[in-house]
């Protein structure tokens, strides 16, 4: 099994004992561009603050150019759209019971918990989970769950009034240890508190999809992402080497956590195994006592075998196992699959939301087989 590659067990845990500084007043900006994004108000400051002890951080401005931001606005998500109804339970749930698993098989439903801004449930959540101090585990799962949907992006005044006078966006930035860092939000609610923490009520939202993001940060002068930053503890920073990990070693996209984490319909599982066809995938290895590789399988309660898939090394490391992620190619999956009838198929992310895929849902998959 040569294709298998060890990886450092820690490579990709960020330093987690970072305290994370309060809303600074010296927003970065951003060229103004003829296509305005989704903008919506954010609730004044009449929420009570938000618990923060940590000191002020130095303020700093700096011009960042649109090109940077890959088209900042331009692919803004409905962040004001009507909410979906709640996912309904595909095929597979009545199936047996995949064993060992969490129950998260989908994504809470979309809710806003300020009114025009529809929050990133799966990335709130995550957040919620961390603890004070954080634990590295905690982080990882906050950055494996970062990996789709939007975040919300704070800006002084009202963004889309000024994008359409052509003037620049002003966005929040924060200084930890004399470097600086992008804020950004996974709810209305956890943008709210930022605002209460230092009573500014002139503030717009502006929603960007999370790749976006990702890229404005690491193209420019910044040491890595605050995530609520006034919501403690539930809050995180993701360093700029996790970030670059997190870019380098999934897809161009984020396509397939993004199916994952949407609402569940007919057409999902067919959508995620034709992105299987296509995509980097991952698995989970382990060494035997005899000194032979092994990739991860999980059992249905029925004892059905399904081969664990996932889409990125982070979602291997947040299993809390001692298993080490491999890249697996989608002709080597189809060729294992039609070389063992007795596999069922495979489930996609473990650790949830999680999707399970039949033989005959694989189809398009096993035909690349040679």
């Amino acid at each position: 099994m040569g294709f298998f590659s060890r990886r450092k067990k820690n490579a990709d845990t960020p330093d987690v004992g970072a305290e994370v500084p309060a809303e600074t007043t010296s927003p970065d900006t951003v060229p103004a561009e003829t296509t305005a994004p989704d903008t919506v108000p954010a609730a004044a400051g009449s929420e009570t603050r938000a618990e923060d002890p940590t000191p002020p951080d130095v303020p700093a401005t700096m011009s960042i150019s649109v090109s940077s931001y890959q088209g900042l606005g331009a692919q803004s998500p409905p962040v004001s759209a009507p909410l979906p109804e709640a996912a309904a339970p595909e095929s597979a749930a009545s199936a047996p019971r995949v064993s060992g698993l969490p129950d998260a098989r989908i994504a809470p439903p979309p809710v806003e918990t300020v009114a025009g801004l529809r929050d990133n449930v799966v990335l709130r959540d995550a957040l919620a989970a961390v603890s004070r101090p954080p634990q590295a585990e905690e982080i990882i799962n906050v950055a494996r769950q970062l990996m789709q949907g939007h975040l919300f992006l704070r800006v002084k005044g009202d963004a889309r009034a000024l994008l359409a006078e052509g003037k620049p966006v002003p966005l929040g930035v924060a200084s930890l240890n004399d470097k600086q860092y992008v804020l950004a939000y996974s709810s209305g609610a956890a943008l709210r508190a930022s605002v209460a923490a230092d009573n500014e009520s002139d503030t717009s939202a502006m929603g960007q999809p999370v790749l976006s993001v990702l890229r404005y940060v690491l193209d420019g002068p910044y040491e890595g992402l605050i995530l609520d930053n006034s919501s403690a503890p539930a809050r995180a920073v993701l360093p700029r080497d996790l970030l670059q990990k997190m870019l380098e070693q999934g897809d161009d996209s984020f396509e397939l956590k993004t199916l994952l984490a949407a609402e569940r319909t007919d057409a999902t599982a067919p959508e995620v195994a034709e992105v299987l066809t296509r995509t980097k995938l991952w698995v989970a290895v382990n060494r035997s006592p005899e000194g032979r590789f092994g990739v991860a399988e999980a059992r249905t309660t029925d004892g059905a075998r399904l081969i664990e898939l996932y889409s990125h090394p982070l979602e291997v490391s947040s299993m809390r196992r001692s298993d080490q992620p491999a890249p697996m190619t989608a002709v080597q999956v189809a060729a294992a699959l039609r070389a063992d009838d007795q596999l069922a198929g495979v489930i996609v992310d473990p650790a949830g939301p999680w999707i399970r895929l039949s033989r005959a849902d694989l189809a398009p998959l096993i035909a690349l087989a040679p």
